[in-house]
């Protein structure tokens, strides 16, 4: 039987785990708020496990299903689509291209998966401002990290990972040279932010402006022959 979805990742032993940059933050927010619960501060401590709480909620991180279509270009992010639109030039792929832009809100999963297999042919980190996300000029202004891929298709893409007015993190553990599986976790952005991402101009859109996806899961897109 071929298998329409499948795991690019092993499913975790738990029904949502925790991503591991959030670690930390969960640790730092925990122990801030029993010292407030030793000392009688009763409402800094409850205050304190609303914001453990929060963080624990921000950095789950659910096993995802990836459609196994080879023609597929999955979504890197959970969020809402904000641009879908031709572009004439770009500082990522030679030529005219499509751009999708997917807006994270601090309610969203911000782990980020590969949006198809291929292989890693560069990666180049931008500093930048901190301009809200959902800013057309947030895009090059912000800091940012891109990811060049060679697909197995023949075809070259970019996901670009923008910081947020808030976002002040952001985390890739790809180098050039990797090769990368299709809805497989690559990275996050943490506390609200924006993923571009750069297609051929051949390439089929299958999503609008405003519609919401998943990361590893919504088809963005469809390579063309």
């Amino acid at each position: 039987m071929i298998k329409l979805y499948d795991y690019a990742d092993k499913p975790g032993q738990w029904a949502v785990s925790i991503a591991r940059p959030g670690y930390p933050y969960i640790v730092i927010s925990a122990f801030i708020t029993f010292v407030f619960a030793l000392l009688g501060l009763t409402i800094l401590a409850l205050t304190g496990i609303f914001i453990t709480l929060f963080i624990l909620y921000f950095f789950r991180d659910p096993d995802r299903v990836t459609p196994s279509d080879p023609k597929a270009i999955i979504s890197p992010a959970d969020g809402k689509v904000i641009l879908a639109e031709d572009i004439d030039d770009n500082p990522y792929l030679e030529g005219p291209c499509k751009r999708i832009s997917v807006f994270m809100n601090v309610f969203n999963v911000h782990v980020n998966r590969n949006p198809c297999d291929g292989k890693i042919v560069e990666t180049f980190y931008q500093p930048g401002k901190f301009f809200s996300a959902n800013l057309d000029k947030a895009a090059m202004s912000n800091e940012h990290n891109a990811i060049v891929i060679d697909s197995l298709k023949g075809k070259r893409l970019c996901v670009v990972q923008i910081a947020g007015l808030i976002a002040r993190r952001i985390i890739c553990n790809l180098q050039p040279g990797d090769d990368v599986k299709k809805g497989a976790r690559f990275g996050m952005i943490c506390f609200g932010s924006r993923l571009d991402i750069y297609l051929p101009d051949s390439c089929l859109l299958n999503v609008q402006v405003g519609e919401k996806v998943l990361a590893g899961t919504s088809i963005l897109a469809f390579f063309q022959k």
